[in-house]
């Protein structure tokens, strides 16, 4: 009798497991339906949302982009100094007949400021066929002139310019201005005595004496010795000073600090001369107080080329 109850019990613990084990079937079933659905769903949406890309990219660049409507037709090019505008436009890198709108304008103006002589780049779209490009140059204050040789092996001058903050350029090439050469850096002062290794077009020279010297030459324009004589050559090979040679023959000597205040002292001194009739022959104007001067008898004066140093022109 016992034996026959256990036996039944058993049969009804197997039923329950069945059961169980049938119900965890269906539950991971309806699972597996569910995240088929949902990877479908998915994936049917990533698909959906791609094809809308490519329309919207095949559609954009047929009605934008290789729509000739915006194909260029005038490039307005202005300067406010002497590069030619036809050299601006080959220097942008700008393709005839390219799409105004897909014009990268970063790399038309990144193409430009890596000429030494073009300070600032100024772009503008104009729908829908014009772009207008502004251009700042610099305007170079000093040159120097370091000797070489040319292709044929003949003694030459390597000649680079000096913006006022040091910015070296190389001279543009005769065709590629509106002025010719000799009208903008006839009177350029020549510095002498720099390192030749820190000429590197469009980087600025750091030199202390470099600098001094561009600063004498900025403050000489509007000092009281502006007019009275010409800057010439500044050597810039000492230390401590500068020493500064004019066309009319004077040595001047500079301390690297105070320029404004030596040039009045300059003014002074060279007042002094014309009333003993007398040139400066060499003044030590970095001395503060008892200059030393050595004077010259007094040399007719020659004309000035009064046409301003680096003048400006707007080009269109």
């Amino acid at each position: 009798m016992w034996l026959k109850q256990k036996q039944k019990n058993r049969r009804l613990h197997r039923g329950h497991v069945l059961d169980v084990k049938l119900r965890s079937d269906q539950v991971r079933a309806s699972r597996a339906r569910m995240a088929t659905i949902a990877c479908g769903g998915l994936f049917g949406t990533m698909f959906g949302l791609y094809l809308l890309w490519c329309a919207g990219a095949w559609a954009l660049d047929r009605l934008v982009y290789e729509n000739s409507t915006f194909a260029i037709q005038t490039i307005d090019v202005q300067t406010d100094g002497v590069i030619a505008p036809e050299q601006l436009r080959q220097w942008s890198g700008i393709k005839p007949g390219a799409n105004l709108v897909a014009l990268n304008l970063a790399a038309v103006k990144r193409n430009l400021e890596l000429v030494s002589t073009v300070e600032s780049v100024s772009i503008e779209r104009v729908l829908p066929r014009t772009l207008k490009i502004r251009i700042t140059e610099r305007v170079p204050v000093a040159q120097v002139n370091l000797p070489g040789a040319d292709t044929t092996g003949a003694l030459a001058l390597s000649v680079f310019q000096l913006a006022a903050d040091g910015i070296v350029m190389r001279p543009l090439d005769p065709a590629a201005r509106t002025l010719p050469l000799g009208q903008t850096t006839a009177d350029l002062p020549v510095i002498t005595g720099l390192n030749v290794y820190q000429l590197q077009a469009g980087r600025s020279v750091e030199s202390p004496q470099v600098q001094s010297a561009l600063q004498l030459i900025r403050a000489f324009g509007h000092s009281p010795m502006a007019g009275l004589v010409d800057l010439r050559r500044i050597d810039v090979s000492s230390p401590q000073v500068v020493v500064v040679t004019t066309t009319q023959g004077s040595q001047l000597t500079f301390a690297l600090d105070n320029i404004e205040q030596q040039l009045r002292h300059w003014r002074q001194i060279y007042d002094l001369g014309q009333q003993m009739k007398k040139t400066i022959a060499t003044a030590d104007l970095a001395v503060a107080n008892n200059v030393p001067v050595r004077w010259m008898d007094m040399t007719p004066a020659t004309p000035r080329n009064t046409a301003p140093t680096g003048a400006r022109r707007r080009n269109v």
